[in-house]
């Protein structure tokens, strides 16, 4: 740069030298108007370049000596200003030794600084990621001394670095070197302010006791005013531990606020209260728990916008089964508890009512449209076939949506084949599906709730409408736009909630014979032959389809396995290994077999029967994923690990499904998340 400076100085010391050229000129073209003013224009031009050349070479030197003057003292204050400078500033290079480094910067540093590494201050800081371009420049924040800064570093081209003078040397005609500028913003306010905003900020949420009713119809008329005051004391208490305002709503809904700086300490806490409720007792007869579910809504951008994500999280939470405490930031979904079976519910009100409003939205479309999840099971058929006789009962259009007929549901699809009493279009493919399917027609899911599980998910892109009925927990991605929604994780199978739906249709409904049975199937396969997951209203449903014909002695003669399969089973459960001792795994073969998938779910079911084992994991290849069955009877929420894999289902009963991997890899993978989910304490 001073290279150039000094080029131009002596370029403009020399304009009136070159001047000379321009009198010249100027005398020649006098010769043409008069010889004797050619004459005086060159005498005077002669004198003029005399008189340039003498002031040149006198004032040249001490011009150039006060040029050199004044820039020595423009560097003087320049390095005096980087010295003083309040910012911290150095000069490193390549292998990060600091050349040069301002008092501010020695400040922070606590020492000298120059010949120091970088990298003993900001270990964060690798020689391999300073910028190597002047256009490259790297930003990180690091803690030094207690304080937040905020290091800045840009690659530039410097005068190579005098290491006698302990300067970089100045001057025309050096080499230049490549270094790193480092400036240290102080950010440890404007951190400490950020944090204060982001503590004070209000975490909306609402808590609402599950079985209420159902807890005090079990003590005497005496004892419910007790109860009442010990829950409420148990909750308001532990709401005054994060400084929580809390209201009453109704005798079992609450509605809190807090602020977000407590909000890790729940976590960690793991929800507490959801345990210290749940052990409330006044001495009353009832061996059911009290169980509360939570939900909250994080980092909102309004306050409306707070209470309904806290809404959808309750929802989500109650959706689970209860029991649990469900925390909605955005997109990001995170569950603490619910480590409870769900609690069955002893009114039917919700039924009749859910039940109405089906009947309303079928009567309203002319086609129905009705499918389970991909490579359906008996109770995804049964309780399709149970909707089926609904809209046929409103005069409707009904199609069962079913890609591929497989060994675990051919006894009962074979029945509707090619039967006089129904339709050809009873079951149609996804394919025609698709070509049929209108945006005004309506939607029925069953025993499933996540769209992308489903036998076509692009009709539930097409159709606005949709319904749906299921018995698993809902997950992040379920179906949370539904014109209906029905999905009750007490239940046994989905055919249980159709069964209790179908009672309060009206209007003379009547199942035919082959249609009960092929519910009352769904609810045994589901349920292992009424081992799991049963309750009252489970056996009433059975009870109900019975009296519409179905035969317990035909379904049992339909679903018994083929040689090939009971061997395969045998095969499945005579190499099962045990993990950590309590945990039984096992490998199923589906080569030769149809559906494959069933029969790991079957075996499954089977390990949970050996002594000493808690929970039964079985994985399957089938069509390019490996397919897991994971069961239990009551010391492990399998729901929570098979969550792990993006799959779900019930405390006892869960599934997933893993692409990408060999069965051996899942194996690994299930069990790592165990150990860790142990270690946690996130399992019962």
């Amino acid at each position: 740069m001073k290279k150039n400076a000094s080029g131009k100085l002596i370029t403009y010391m020399l304009w009136p030298l070159i001047l000379t050229a321009w009198w010249l000129v100027a005398d020649i073209a006098l010769l043409f108007v008069s010889r004797k003013a050619a004459l005086v224009g060159a005498f005077a031009t002669a004198i003029y370049f005399v008189i340039a050349l003498v002031m040149f070479l006198l004032r040249r030197k001490r011009i150039l000596r006060d040029y050199i003057a004044f820039s020595a003292c423009y560097d003087e204050v320049e390095s005096k200003l980087l010295t003083e400078m309040d910012i911290p500033y150095a000069v490193i290079d390549g292998e990060s030794e600091i050349l040069w480094c301002n008092k501010a910067f020695s400040f922070v540093c606590g020492r000298k600084g120059v010949g120091m590494n970088f990298r003993e201050l900001i270990p964060e800081v690798k020689a391999y990621t300073l910028p190597k371009h002047e256009s490259d420049e790297r930003t990180y924040r690091t803690r030094i001394n207690g304080k937040v800064y905020k290091i800045v570093m840009r690659a530039q081209e410097t005068p190579e670095f005098d290491a006698q003078l302990k300067r970089v040397s100045r001057g025309a005609g050096v080499k230049l070197t490549k270094t790193v500028s480092a400036f240290l913003y102080d950010e440890t306010e404007l951190t400490a302010l950020r944090q204060e905003n982001y503590d004070s900020r209000l975490v909306f949420g609402l808590l609402y006791i599950d079985n209420y009713d159902e807890v005090l119809d079990s003590y005497e008329e005496v004892k419910r005013s007790l109860l009442t005051a010990l829950i409420d004391r148990k909750i308001t208490t532990y709401m005054n531990g994060i400084d929580a305002v809390i209201r009453k709503l109704e005798k079992d809904k609450y509605f809190f606020i807090f602020q977000n700086r407590y909000l890790q300490w729940l976590q960690d806490d793991k929800f507490s209260i959801l345990y210290d409720v749940r052990s409330v007792n006044i001495g009353g007869p009832s061996e059911v728990g009290l169980t509360i579910s939570i939900g909250l809504g994080v980092n909102a951008k309004s306050y409306e916008e707070g209470y309904e994500s806290a809404r959808a999280a309750m929802d989500l939470a109650l959706g689970r089964g209860g029991d649990q405490a469900v925390v909605r930031d955005g997109e990001m979904i995170t569950y603490f508890g619910g480590k409870s079976e769900s609690i069955e519910k002893n009114t039917r009100v919700r039924a009749r009512v859910k039940a109405h409003a089906l009947k309303e939205l079928v009567e309203s479309k002319e086609n129905v449209f009705i499918m389970g999840h991909a490579n359906p099971d008996v109770d995804a058929v049964g309780a399709a076939i149970g909707v089926y006789r609904i809209v046929k009962h409103c005069n409707k259009n009904a199609y069962i949506v079913l890609n591929e007929v497989g060994n675990a549901v051919r006894p009962t699809v074979s029945n509707f084949l090619n039967n006089p009493e129904y339709e050809s279009t009873m079951f149609i493919s996804a394919f025609r599906a698709r070509e049929l399917a209108k945006e005004d027609d309506l939607l029925v899911i069953v025993d499933v709730n996540r769209p992308s599980y489903t036998e076509c998910p692009e009709l539930y892109d097409r159709i606005k409408q949709v319904i749906v009925l299921d018995h698993h927990r809902k997950t992040t991605d379920s179906v949370d736009d539904a014109a209906l929604s029905y999905v009750e994780p007490y239940a046994s199978s989905a055919c249980e909630l159709v069964a209790e739906i179908l009672q309060y249709i009206g209007d003379g409904l009547k199942l035919r014979p082959i249609e009960a049975e092929a519910m009352y199937a769904g609810i045994m396969i589901d349920t292992n032959n009424f081992l799991t997951k049963t309750g009252v209203r489970t056996f009433e449903a059975a009870a109900y389809l019975r009296r519409n014909g179905a035969e317990v002695t035909r379904i049992r003669k339909a679903f018994r396995s083929d040689k090939k399969e009971y061997m395969a089973r045998a095969k499945a459960i005579a190499g099962m290994e045990m993990y950590l001792n309590d945990y039984a795994f096992a490998e199923c073969s589906g080569e030769g077999l149809e559906s494959p998938n069933v029969l790991g779910a079957q075996v499954a079911n089977e390990l949970m029967e050996i002594d000493g084992v808690k929970a039964s994991f079985v994985f399957t290849m089938f069509q390019n994923q490996v397919y897991i069955s994971a069961r239990s009877i009551d010391e492990l929420n399998v729901q929570l690990v098979m969550e792990r894999f993006g799959g779900g289902g019930h405390m006892t009963v869960a599934g997933a499904q893993l692409a990408g991997v060999t069965v051996a890899e899942a194996k690994q993978q299930v069990k790592d998340v165990l150990r860790k989910m142990l270690q946690g304490g996130e399992l019962k």
